[in-house]
């Protein structure tokens, strides 16, 4: 009898489990249903047809919208020579380059002028690859499932970043010109580098914390450690060049003058002849879902394990772009960056929210406002750039000029045109030189900042 009823409970219990299970999957009665609402009358087989025979931004292209924007600027600082960071995710570091190179080319009166991309990311590759490993020993102790441990190991490396990097690797290693350093097809194309690299890093943190579990000294994991670097550093020099530790080197002014030969070091350049003080630039967010005039830090956010995590003050808006005018009108080019891909007429170069109408071609509404986008991860930072121009009517902006770095044949003539709207739907973080921000709002970044995790919505790197 008590087996019985045993049995009864457990028919009970699976019953309740299955009907529960069958409710929320898509039954006959639902798909019906479903089916039932698509009409396929004549104007749902043309779209149809439209649809799958070509591609969707295509059809759903604003042709009302493609002439609506001209190209002038009223307000404008000029720019020597768009880059190309072709195929990496090195977009942060050209951005932040090219906000320096502007001073050095006014300030030396130069014609031409490009920073080395590839000295910077060597030692921003190296660096990270430290912080990776020893983040892997700092969290031994925790289980291979633990939310910061399992992050790590899905973010080993990245050849992303953001203006925090600039700064850290800028500092501590200095810059040289590109000359010094070039370019080479592995700085230029960097998937299979870094996925080389990113093997060697998690195989070398599964081992490390193997070595941990068995009980082997701190001293033993650090050596451990530091051979997995000087491996990384020769995967590094084979694929990127060997960084100088000093060269000789001279410019020619836009006049023609030859200045004489001087020797530097990567850091008596950046001190000597560049001249630019990182420390009094301020990053500045625009995050509508978390409560503004606030500090925020984003944990383990940094490009050198002796560096700084990424901070910014939350503002709205309308602060920001005060703040990227004042800087405009003062001829000081902004690290600016934003959502690039969210509604980008890449042939025309511009970056309009209405240069495409996804809801009138299917029938369908896309409605989440900018909070909503940033709390279901459908909208982050994705791309850095250099903001060099406003077009304003009455002080008001109308439009906004930035010098990309995806070549002189992308976009307008090397840059991409965002109108006000845009801007503001789409634009996340801008850095500026605190000479342009108030008291008020500098007082800000004297706070205890707010601590998010790396994985936060709002943690994403420019590529």
């Amino acid at each position: 009898m008590k087996k019985l009823f045993i049995i009864l409970i457990a028919s009970i219990i699976y019953f309740n489990v299955n009907a529960q299970n069958n409710s929320a999957g898509i039954s006959s009665e639902t798909l019906r249903e479903i089916q039932k609402s698509y009409r396929n009358n004549s104007n749902d087989k043309a779209v149809g047809n439209a649809i799958s025979g070509n591609e969707i931004k295509k059809l759903a292209l604003n042709r009302q919208n493609v002439a609506a924007n001209d190209t002038y600027f009223s307000n404008r600082i000029s720019s020597k020579g768009i880059s190309d960071q072709k195929s990496s995710g090195r977009c942060w570091l050209f951005t932040g380059l090219n906000v320096i190179r502007a001073k050095v080319i006014s300030k030396y009166n130069l014609s031409q002028f490009q920073f080395s991309q590839n000295y910077s990311f060597f030692w921003d590759q190296l660096e990270k690859s430290n912080l990776f490993l020893q983040e892997i020993i700092e969290t031994k102790d925790k289980a291979l499932d633990d939310k910061k441990v399992d992050w790590l190991f899905k973010n080993p490396i990245g050849d992303g970043g953001q203006w925090t990097g600039v700064v850290n690797i800028t500092q501590k290693y200095g810059l040289v010109p590109s000359d010094v350093m070039p370019e080479t097809k592995n700085a230029e194309s960097t998937s299979v580098m870094s996925s080389l690299i990113g093997y060697k890093l998690r195989e070398s943190g599964l081992q490390l914390r193997d070595m941990a579990a068995k009980g082997q000294k701190m001293a033993d994991l650090t050596a451990k450690k530091k051979e997995v670097l000087t491996e990384i550093y020769k995967i590094l020099i084979y694929c990127l060049g060997e960084p100088p530790s000093e060269f000789n080197w001279r410019y020619k002014s836009a006049d023609g003058k030859i200045s004489e030969v001087k020797k530097y070091t990567p850091l008596s350049f950046f001190k000597e002849f560049v001249a630019v003080n990182l420390n009094d630039y301020t990053m500045f967010m625009n995050d509508p879902s978390r409560p503004y005039f606030q500090l925020y830090e984003i944990e383990n956010d940094r490009h050198t394990y002796d560096g700084n995590n990424w901070k910014y003050i939350n503002l709205p808006v309308e602060e920001i772009k005060k703040i990227a005018i004042a800087s405009i009108l003062d001829t000081a080019a902004l690290y600016f960056s934003c959502d690039v891909g969210k509604q980008l007429n890449s042939e025309k170069g511009l970056l309009d929210v209405n240069n495409y109408d996804y809801g009138s071609l299917f029938g369908v509404k896309f409605s989440m406002n900018k909070t909503q986008r940033i709390q279901s991860f459908e909208s982050s930072s994705s791309h850095g750039m250099t903001l060099v121009a406003v077009d304003l009517a009455n002080g008001k902006p109308v439009k906004w000029l930035l010098e990309n770095s995806w070549g002189s044949s992308a976009g307008f003539e090397g840059h991409l045109i965002m109108t006000d709207q845009w801007f503001e739907e789409y634009m996340f973080r801008l850095v500026a030189n605190k000479k342009y921000v108030t008291a008020d709002i500098l007082k800000i970044s004297e706070l205890k900042p707010i601590v998010l995790p790396p994985w936060d919505p709002m943690f994403s790197e420019e590529l």
